[in-house]
């Protein structure tokens, strides 16, 4: 049986990539209820990967699909004029078919067999491997892309571009406002003029009305109601650093954890709004408390108590 293959001529001297260089070779297919698809993904020396992709419009198993994600990769990595080859794919049958260990009955493998096996001496070496499909969910998830995709007789199909986000999307859409006011700025002014900040919200000002009752203005400074109805003098970042710093390493600071600060702070009659997430982190931002605090040794998981075995117990001694 002659079987022509694709356009796959020898590369002449000194074309390609290094002749000496591993490349690998990843395939997948996939058949569900939109239709089938493959794909095949090359990875460099380096790494980096190229996709390939390509939805069926024939009526095919899942054993031919298999075949054609492989013989897909194989053209790809002939055009790229690659010598040494890795294959992986999580078809157990296609592998130990072209390996030779497994025989060949059904009518429409054998020709992708045949075919395969000669696209493989355009190689210098060539090492097949059997994977697990959890270790093959790229090209699976490239073949279930393709069957999903409805492609036009053109094989137009939109491009996908992968980007990278190293922050959370509201980050990018929060703009950075200089404000020099302390943050109990607008509840003063409201216990002071019972007027509300320009441009607030009818939530806003519910949010304001019910945060003011708990705050007592004397003259120019402002105390908030503790639990017991103790008052506490707020403060400003500027002064809460001050705070921080003296309480945590000081006159008589004793580099006290981040919550033992905070009740310090509480105790001495002070007051701000982060106060015990700016004492954690003020903490843990501590030069000498990294250096010289103790070293928890302590197991990432818990210890199992095993019994020593004793053979033959039941029939004494």
């Amino acid at each position: 049986m002659y079987l022509k293959m694709r356009d796959c001529d020898e590369p002449l001297f000194g074309e390609g990539p290094d002749p000496e260089s591993r490349w690998g070779l990843i395939f997948d297919g996939a058949i569900n209820v939109y239709d089938s698809g493959i794909g095949a993904i090359i990875i460099t020396p380096k790494g980096t990967h190229i996709p390939f992709s390509v939805r069926l419009t024939f009526e095919c198993t899942n054993n031919v699909a298999e075949y054609e994600a492989c013989i897909m990769g194989i053209e790809e990595a002939i055009d790229l004029r690659i010598k040494n080859l890795d294959i992986y794919g999580d078809s157990a049958l296609v592998i130990n078919q072209i390996k030779g260990k497994l025989e060949t009955h059904h009518p429409s493998l054998v020709p992708y067999k045949d075919y395969e096996r000669r696209l493989l001496t355009f190689f210098n070496k060539v090492e097949l491997h059997h994977i697990p499909r959890d270790e093959n969910q790229m090209a699976d998830a490239l073949a279930t892309l393709s069957s999903m995709y409805q492609v036009n007789r053109r094989n137009e199909i939109p491009l996908i571009r992968i980007r990278h986000l190293e922050r959370p999307a509201h980050v990018f859409a929060a703009e950075e406002v200089v404000d020099d006011k302390p943050w109990f700025h607008d509840i003063k002014f409201f216990l002071l003029s019972q007027e509300y900040p320009p441009g607030a919200s009818n939530k806003d000002k519910k949010t304001l009305r019910r945060l003011a009752s708990n705050f007592f203005l004397n003259g120019d400074v402002l105390y908030k109601r503790n639990f017991d109805m103790v008052l506490l003098r707020c403060v400003d970042k500027r002064k809460a650093d001050l705070l921080m710093h003296e309480i945590h390493e000081g006159s008589f600071g004793t580099h006290s954890s981040g919550h033992t600060m905070a009740k310090k702070i509480l105790r001495a009659g002070y007051y701000w709004m982060t106060m015990e997430a700016d004492c954690y982190k003020h903490a843990r931002k501590c030069h000498k408390c990294q250096i010289y605090a103790d070293k928890i040794h302590v197991l990432p998981t818990a210890l199992n108590v095993l019994s020593s075995p004793w053979p033959f117990s039941m029939w004494g001694h």
